[in-house]
């Protein structure tokens, strides 16, 4: 047996808890992601902007970096696009409420090593941290497919779809909880906005899409498989 086959000396310390950063920009959310870890890792820092998130990941360089893939000023993708040159031993589990294919498989490209949902509980949670931070790819199974499907069938083809290129990046979470059914006060709840803005927003995309009503978005949204 060699010595990286053996089983680990008695008496020797044990690994300490993983370091972890959140990058979220809804507090509410990073509160509960602190708490629902609670001591299972060490939550080293957060953020709730990209520039806010490159400064402090640099400074604290956490083993694992949760990251929100939608943020107002640039989301996840930016995230990973500056530190991944300067700090390529950190890594990164995306933690969304997105689940929709162009979300997963362009934070995927841009250097994550995982993608889940926000659904997932803190056992699974923490079960996914520690798998990435050992180099593991890790996936909410729906999503595992849609990584596998995009670089098997084109593995150098960008995910572009000039369409849904129009929206912003809250705009398309409210249109996808809007073709899930959701009314517009469980939007407001889900994404911590007013039902106010949900509405500015509904409104927005069905000018930009030039449709009449959240049928039709429905419909839309289902051909793109992002519902």
């Amino acid at each position: 047996m060699t010595m990286s086959e053996q089983e680990p000396v008695e008496g020797a310390a044990p690994r300490g808890p993983l370091r972890v950063f959140l990058v979220d920009d809804h507090a509410m959310f990073r509160a509960g992601v602190r708490a629902e870890l609670g001591t299972r890792v060490e939550v080293v820092g957060e953020a709730s902007s990209v520039a806010e998130a490159v400064t402090r990941i640099a400074a604290v360089q956490p083993d694992v970096v949760l990251l929100d893939v939608h943020m107002p000023d640039g989301g996840g993708r930016a995230v990973l696009e500056a530190m991944r040159r300067t700090h390529p031993q950190v890594k990164f589990l995306a933690l969304s409420v997105s689940d929709a294919a162009e979300d997963v498989i362009g934070l995927i490209r841009a250097g994550a090593r995982g993608y889940v949902t926000k659904t997932i509980s803190p056992e699974e949670l923490t079960d996914a941290i520690r798998r990435v931070a050992d180099g593991d790819a890790v996936f909410s199974p729906r999503l595992a497919g849609f990584v596998l499907d995009a670089f098997a069938s084109r593995p150098d083809a960008p995910v572009a779809d000039p369409e849904l290129d129009q929206l912003t990046n809250r705009e398309r979470e409210v249109l996808r909880l809007l073709a899930r059914g959701y009314a517009y006060k469980e939007i407001a709840k889900e994404l911590f906005i007013s039902i106010k803005t949900v509405e500015t927003h509904v409104s927005n995309v069905l000018r930009k899409l030039q449709m009449s009503n959240r049928y039709e978005l429905s419909r839309w949204a289902a051909d793109r498989r992002l519902v």
